[in-house]
């Protein structure tokens, strides 16, 4: 019997071209804003900004996330995942486009603001593509393994550093990120559904249940956020090399992707409780920041672990339960709860930056525990408003 090809596979399946077209989309609109990040030490000595401008350049990235990601919910609901996730992936080709040739510093900002935009639209076509197109005994693994694509994506980043930032030049970096982007809209699939819808609850609880979800998300994803932004400099004011402090790093960061994935794969195996789980990882999270805090390499390690395999590892989950309660409008539903985490890597890292300045790593870590510890509690209200 003739075996299918990979490309009858992802022709063939429809569950399986929407999981590729939901990495590959999650990738091309996010690549900017690590991109920027990756080479921020190239493109600064250029444009003439320090790390205070990085810090404000990747906060008008989430700020216009934040802000344009309801908007979005509205056009893909209307429009649909396909053209939603086609246009999220040509503003990120635009604007990494832009910055390979940008001249200045204002004008990477408004580029990166126009990359926003992009995730916005491209995260929430997404969701409602995993929505509709994957049967719901396998939108949990979906979920995950599309959220695992954002950390993943900075491995592309940082990848792009010795291979085209060292060689070439760091606008060549974007330029190939640009190219990248569009050769990846062919991978979009089209609108469609398989698989049972679900039985939702209706009304005005779980509407507003969505905004308490996502205040939740806000205090979660910001203590996260500043989790990954500012380890390595926690780590080596601790005391700890340089080298060392970057592995951590990456191996908080492979950490984070691996459960993201098991934590989805795990979700498909029961059918309630899934916000509950979340609450459950901010709350473990909340113990690894604290570990952070404490003196020592075996603290900082388990501070790690946890911390990234729980207290980071929620976002497909959060996805997943949130299509679970409105899966006749799954766009404008994680809308809602995406302004939030998109608020909260917004505003996490500046507040963490400046509680370090002012009182020190460890009164800036403890702070990132209570903010996801209260994250973990509100999350747990939201749950009970909805059910």
């Amino acid at each position: 019997m003739k075996m299918p090809t990979p490309t009858g596979i992802l022709r063939g399946a429809t569950p399986a071209r929407a999981v590729v077209g939901a990495v590959t989309t999650t990738v091309a609109c996010v690549i900017p804003v690590f991109l920027v990040g990756g080479l921020a030490v190239q493109i600064g000595h250029d444009l003439r900004f320090n790390p205070a401008g990085l810090g404000i350049a990747v906060s008008v990235y989430f700020a216009v996330s934040a802000v344009s990601s309801v908007p979005s919910g509205r056009v893909v609901g209307r429009a649909g995942s396909a053209l939603g996730a086609r246009a999220g992936i040509l503003l990120s080709a635009l604007a990494l486009a832009g910055i390979a040739v940008t001249p200045s510093y204002p004008v990477l900002l408004a580029l990166l603001g126009v990359a926003g935009i992009a995730n916005a639209l491209g995260q929430i076509a997404s969701n409602a593509a995993l929505a509709a197109q994957v049967p719901a005994g396998r939108q949990g693994l979906s979920f995950g393994i599309k959220q695992a694509a954002i950390p993943g994506a900075t491995l592309l980043a940082g990848l792009a550093v010795p291979a085209l930032g060292l060689t070439l030049g760091w606008r060549w970096a974007f330029a190939a990120g640009a190219v990248l982007a569009l050769g990846m809209l062919r991978l979009v699939p089209p609108d469609g559904r398989t698989g049972p819808r679900i039985a939702t609850a209706g009304g005005e609880r779980v509407s507003t249940a969505l905004v308490v979800i996502g205040a939740a998300g806000l205090l979660g994803a910001g203590a996260a956020n500043a989790l990954s932004s500012f380890l390595v400099d926690s780590a080596v004011s601790g005391g700890l090399a340089p080298a060392l402090a970057g592995l951590t790093l990456t191996a908080g960061s492979t950490v984070c992707v691996t459960a993201r994935v098991l934590g989805g794969w795990a979700a498909d195996r029961y059918a309630d409780g899934h916000l509950a789980v979340v609450a459950g990882g901010l709350a473990g999270g909340a113990v690894g920041l604290v570990l952070i805090a404490v003196p020592g390499v075996p603290a900082l390690l388990a501070g790690v672990l946890l911390g990234f395999g729980l207290g980071w590892a929620w976002p497909g989950l959060l996805n997943f339960a949130v299509v679970r309660l409105h899966p006749q409008a799954p766009a404008a539903a994680t809308a809602i709860t995406q302004t939030g985490v998109y608020a909260g890597g917004c505003l996490g890292p500046s507040a963490f930056g400046a509680t370090a300045a002012a009182a020190g790593y460890p009164t800036a870590w403890f702070g990132a525990a209570v903010a996801m510890l209260c994250g973990a509690a509100l999350m747990l209200v939201g749950r009970r408003m909805a059910r």
